[in-house]
């Protein structure tokens, strides 16, 4: 994969005033000649991603990669912690940075791929460690199920890429940090079941309806309405799905196959584990998710998929057409597997990483959970949380080979 207008610059972190790494600003660029643009600016034909190599100096010949589809995190606790404890690690925005409103999951792969290959080609690295941190855990299992066995000839709206025809390199090994099963899985257990009328969100079933105190079902919920309630999330989004379809098929009809139409999705925080802390339980803090009360995040525009296209949705969002699901993924990957879940998460919950664990179809694979830790690790009461899952990731690469320190990477790399 061609990294040829890839370019490095370098300049001192000033995140912190007692930094044991430099910050790297790296640029990762390479050709796209697909019919349909769905980000804004850039140089025409070319994707232009943003990375942080994050360099201690000490020189390693492996670096951990992380990448989440819709970016962010170079400055997470957790990435910043590994590069203290002395790992080499790459934080590469995938080219929907900041927004997923036309994400297509397929072209995120194409992404994680050219960070992956500049990892190797350019900046000199041996061994590169998948690190899928949220919603990069689904993003780095699909991506290296495609690169041990590509399968998958288009997205599922039948645009380019062909994953099959991108050489994709395969990773020497997956962590898998405080993740969830999928972004379409996540999307449909957050999904507000009520919402019966997608152009008009207040028209509601009030008795799935979480936040009306008018309905009789309240927590803790029994096992029945848990049941119907899922049932009824499901059903939900294949009737969005369905729509999807059509819309697509009308515009394929009219010749106008490579248009676009956005729309809105409202009510996607609606998931019973907010407010009953005794479903999928752990430690987190009840009537709360990792974005605040989840009654106000369910329609807010920082909701998931609360902006999205018809290619995106099918891509993205669709529980069944979405490809880049964990689950199915990891029976594929033959590379050693590391799971850590935080037991006051309150985002990816317990039936996440146990899922994730056990979904893995070979044996080289580990899970740990952290006691107390939260999503993000943030807050001074997390501080010792963070260090004990960067004790655990570090020994287990150690173990499994990935801490020899034979060069340093970036010095052979032309500007």
């Amino acid at each position: 994969m061609s990294t040829s207008m890839a370019t490095l610059a370098s300049m001192g972190d000033t995140s912190t005033t007692t930094r044991s790494y430099e910050r790297v600003p790296l640029l990762v660029a390479f050709r796209d000649d697909s019919a349909v643009r769905d980000t804004y600016g850039g140089t025409g034909e070319y994707v232009t991603l943003e990375a942080h190599l994050l360099r201690p100096p000490d020189p390693s010949d492996t670096v951990l990669v992380f990448m989440h589809p819709i970016g962010g995190g170079s400055y997470l606790p957790m990435t910043m912690a590994l590069a203290k404890a002395g790992h080499h690690v790459i934080y590469c925005n995938s080219r929907y940075r900041g927004t997923d409103a036309a994400l297509v999951m397929e072209k995120v792969v194409q992404d994680l791929g050219a960070c992956v290959a500049d990892a190797r080609g350019r900046l000199g690295y041996r061994k590169v460690v998948l690190a899928g941190w949220s919603g990069g855990g689904a993003l780095s299992m699909y991506y290296q199920q495609q690169a041990e066995r590509p399968t998958v000839t288009s997205t599922p709206a039948g645009d380019p890429p062909d994953l099959t025809a991108l050489g994709l390199e395969p990773a020497d090994a997956v962590l898998l940090l405080a993740a969830h099963i999928s972004r379409h899985g996540t999307l449909s257990e957050w999904m507000d079941a009520s919402i019966l009328d997608e152009r008009d969100p207040t028209v509601r079933d009030v008795e799935l309806d979480l936040y009306d105190a008018r309905n009789p079902n309240q927590p803790p919920y029994t096992p029945e309405f848990l049941e119907r309630y899922r049932e009824a999330q499901v059903a939900r989004n294949r009737r969005i799905t369905a729509w999807v379809k059509a819309q697509l098929g009308k515009l394929k009809a009219a010749g106008r196959e490579h248009d676009e139409l956005a729309f809105v999705v409202h009510g996607t925080m609606a998931d019973p584990r907010w407010l009953d802390p005794t479903v999928d339980p752990n430690d987190r803090r009840p009537n709360w998710c990792y974005q605040g009360d989840p009654q106000v995040v369910n329609m807010s525009p920082t909701g998931l998929a609360r902006f999205t296209t018809l290619r995106s949705w099918l891509s993205q969002w669709s529980y069944d057409d979405a490809r880049g699901d964990a689950l199915t993924a990891a029976r594929d990957i033959t590379v050693p597997v590391l799971v850590i879940g935080n037991t006051a998460d309150d985002a990816c919950t317990p039936s996440h990483t146990r899922r994730l664990f056990e979904a893995v179809g070979h044996d080289d694979k580990e899970l740990h959970e952290i006691a107390g830790a939260t999503h993000y690790y943030a807050g001074p009461d997390q501080a010792d949380k963070l260090a004990q899952a960067v004790g655990v990731v570090t020994d287990w690469l150690a173990r499994h080979g990935f801490s020899e320190q034979t060069i340093r990477p970036g010095e052979r790399s032309s500007t």
